[in-house]
């Protein structure tokens, strides 16, 4: 039964983030929001908060939000990505950090960020009093989500951004043991860039690259290799930084061999309450060897046997970490001044108690051991992966030591618990694993007596509501509802406690209610392995024959529910055009529409899906008319910039343009293997803005003293100017079974052909 009971507890205890005081090391997120699609920034701060960042870091490029002299655009009017305040909203919402740079240099952006004929000191002054009136409300002082200002330029109750600043690009290849050595500094602020891919808006690019600059996750949320040391670096900082302010660094024994080898570092970081030793291995070989240490305690040396570092990796180590409130864990009111962990050869992540039992979340890649001083001999089982194993207790010393086995989940994250003393009073939630937004969702509790559960209450978040019911004397079952303006993907702590007390806690996901998806929905591509999702969701129907829509209709409560869908739009018909769907527990099944025109009606229509039943969700979409054998020219802002592409499409190709940078030539898609032939730069970019219009079927480009027409007729795409074509270096090739012709006829006309192979 206990061991039932720390398992529980082990699955509901995650550490948590509360406020925390300015002497802690700062460990922040570049987020440059005027370069990622508004439709993406929740779910990306979302994941930014799970995984354990606090702080996002972004510039308010002046020239983006000015839009003439006296004129700004800061809440998306004029463009998506310039609702500065639906962005610090989105912040406030997942109670993360702003640390805001008000004034230029804008990295990477058009005249880094001066507005052309407004960088003098009035000119900064109007601007800056702008910022004033959006920010001063939105200070942390006022229950809002800035806290740091750089460079001292705003008057608003904002702290200055920590210093020293170190700034490390999350796509540097050592980029983990150069955060690692910043970290070991124990002072100022470590600040990741390219964590996320960014799109400049067109025209804005301080030239005419890439639209597309590839960071460490896709536009689409899949992460590549690249964010392992943010990972790293961010489960470490949850719990340790707080504590960064009394570190201070000591010198270390020297190691038998006199030195330690080529490439590898060893930093001894001492305090009251927490230690650590950090080694860092920037040498080409394994290292593997015992580290000698000072005992912050006694003053004498240590000896931490078997540390092992891969090249290219880092260990920051426990040293001396008390037990009590004072260390890792702010809620361990029950261990005396003496009880510490001693050391670990595994990263300590987090520390929690609650009914007696210490539970300890390390990073492993490599089995370890952790090593307790305590002051009476445990009562219970150790835990490991949640099995219960054996624990070796010296009863002369009054030591523990607890194996740590290696762990290959994300990070590398393990859980063990000790049950340190067999509690008095305890409470447990019972397989509490998720909440449903705008619902009320059931929530079991256990308790060990019922005198416990008459005097419990359930502590929930600020805005949830919580309703008790008595289910037998020792358990009370609580519908909780979830406010219906809570983010996907967030998380929210509950607690049990009793007279003051805390006796156990859940971290729980919230879900909306049902997701749903489009498959085959239109995306826009940057070269040939980079596309973005369309918002609203964009499908291709065929305008007599009709096409199907079909949908990914995830239910994410933990029960059966039942969805009644509706759809509908001008011009546009669907058979059905109403369904009823059953979906399992935290399934998903498909279910689709035909769609028509009606009389043979081409181009974009605008529709609307409408789910009723066992939740509420309106769902906007486009829909793509095409005649069979014909093209339709078309236009609709795809990237979410604020500026419409255009589109030259038919049922086997797509071709995309812009109305900036000379009318570069986004993409060549063939749409059944959905291929992009273009690279990411595009093809034809040069400055200033062009003229397009449709000319029927055709689309003509305008730009300063020239003319272009283009034709996509089956699966050629022609380009013909009144001068000479910009030089393009497309080439003829082949990707999968798709291969690109090329036919440059003259200096004014090219043809661009999209065929199978034949194999």
């Amino acid at each position: 039964m206990r061991a039932a009971a720390l398992l529980l507890l082990l699955g509901a205890l995650m550490p948590g983030q509360a406020a925390e005081p300015q002497t802690e090391y700062v460990q922040a997120v570049e987020f440059p929001y005027y370069l990622y699609p508004k439709a993406q920034w929740e779910r990306e701060l979302v994941w930014l908060k799970t995984i354990g960042v606090s702080t996002v870091e972004f510039s308010i490029p002046w020239n983006w939000h000015q839009l003439r002299p006296g004129e700004y655009d800061f809440n998306g009017r004029t463009s998506p990505r310039r609702d500065l305040l639906g962005f610090i909203r989105i912040l406030r919402r997942l109670e993360l950090r702003g640390w805001v740079r008000p004034l230029p240099p804008v990295r990477g952006w058009i005249d880094n960020g001066w507005p052309g004929g407004a960088t003098d000191a009035a000119g900064q002054r109007t601007w800056l009093k702008e910022l004033e009136g959006i920010l001063a409300t939105q200070t942390q002082k006022h229950g809002g989500p800035i806290q740091f200002v750089e460079g001292g330029s705003l008057a608003i109750d904002a702290a200055s951004a920590p210093a020293p600043v170190t700034v490390i690009s999350a796509l540097d290849p050592a980029a983990f043991t150069r955060s690692r050595a910043a970290i070991t500094s124990a002072r100022g602020a470590l600040v990741w860039s390219d964590v996320e891919d960014l799109v400049y808006p067109a025209g804005w690019e301080g030239g005419l690259g890439p639209l597309l600059h590839p960071g460490a996750v896709q536009l689409d949320g899949e992460e590549r290799p690249a964010t392992a040391g943010l990972r790293r670096e961010a489960a470490l900082l949850r719990s340790w930084s707080r504590l960064f302010g009394k570190l201070h660094p000591v010198t270390i024994p020297k190691p038998p061999a006199g030195r330690l080898p080529r490439g590898v570092t060893a930093t001894e970081l001492t305090s009251s309450a927490a230690s650590a030793v950090s080694v860092i291995n920037r040498g080409s070989q394994p290292f593997h060897d015992d580290v000698r240490v000072i005992d912050p305690s006694s003053r004498r040396t240590v000896v931490i046997p078997s540390v092992t570092v891969p090249p290219g990796e880092a260990l920051w180590l426990p040293l001396d970490v008390s037990l009590g409130p004072g260390g890792l864990c702010r809620e361990c009111s029950g261990f005396s001044a003496a009880e510490h962990i001693i050391y670990s050869t595994a990263e300590l992540l987090s520390v929690e108690f609650e009914n007696g039992i210490l539970a300890m979340e390390f990073a492993a890649p490599q089995a370890g051991e952790v090593i307790l001083q305590l002051a009476r001999e445990p009562v219970g089982p150790f835990l490991a992966a949640g099995k219960p194993t054996k624990f070796d207790w010296d009863e002369k010393t009054l030591r523990v030591r607890l194996a740590i086995p290696s762990s290959k989940a994300a990070g590398n994250r393990v859980r063990i618990g000790l049950a340190i003393e067999a509690p008095e009073t305890s409470a447990f939630f019972s397989e509490a694993r998720r909440l449903i937004i705008g619902q009320k969702n059931l929530i079991s509790t256990v308790y060990s007596s019922p005198d416990v559960a008459a005097r419990s209450r359930l502590r929930a978040p600020e805005g949830f509501s919580a309703t008790s019911t008595q289910k037998s004397p020792n358990e009370i079952d609580y519908e909780v509802s979830v406010p219906p303006d809570t983010l996907h993907g967030d998380w929210a702590s509950l607690a049990l406690e009793a007279d003051g007390l805390p006796l156990g806690r859940a971290r729980l996901q919230l879900f909306r209610p049902v997701s749903i998806r489009l498959t085959r929905a239109l995306d826009v591509h940057f070269g040939s392995r980079t596309h973005l999702a369309v918002d609203p969701p964009t499908v291709t129907a065929e305008t007599r024959a009709g096409s199907e829509v079909e949908l990914v209709v995830r239910n994410n409560s933990p029960e059966i529910k039942t969805y009644r869908f509706e759809a509908s739009g001008d011009g546009l018909e669907f058979l059905p055009a109403r369904a009823e769907l059953s979906v399992g527990p935290v399934d998903e099944r498909r279910i689709s529409f035909r769609v028509f025109g009606k009389d043979g009606a081409t181009g974009v229509r605008e529709a609307q899906l409408r789910v009723r039943g066992d939740a509420e969700s309106d769902q906007p979409l486009r829909i793509l008319l095409l005649p069979r054998n014909g093209t339709v020219a078309w236009s609709e802002d795809l990237d979410g910039d604020g500026v419409p592409e255009w589109v030259l499409e038919n049922q086997r190709v797509r071709a995309v343009f812009s109305a900036r940078d000379g009318g570069r030539w986004i993409e060549l898609t063939w749409k059944d293997t959905d291929t992009n032939f273009l690279p990411e730069e595009g093809v034809f970019a040069q400055p200033g803005a062009v003229e397009v219009r449709a000319d029927g079927n055709n689309l003509v480009l305008a730009g300063n003293g020239w003319t272009r027409s283009i034709r996509l007729n089956d699966s050629s795409l022609s380009i013909e100017q009144n001068t000479a074509l910009p030089h393009d270096s497309l080439k003829p090739q082949a990707l999968g079974a798709i291969g690109l012709g090329i036919d440059r006829q003259s200096e004014n006309r090219a043809v661009y052909t999209l065929r199978p192979i034949e194999p």
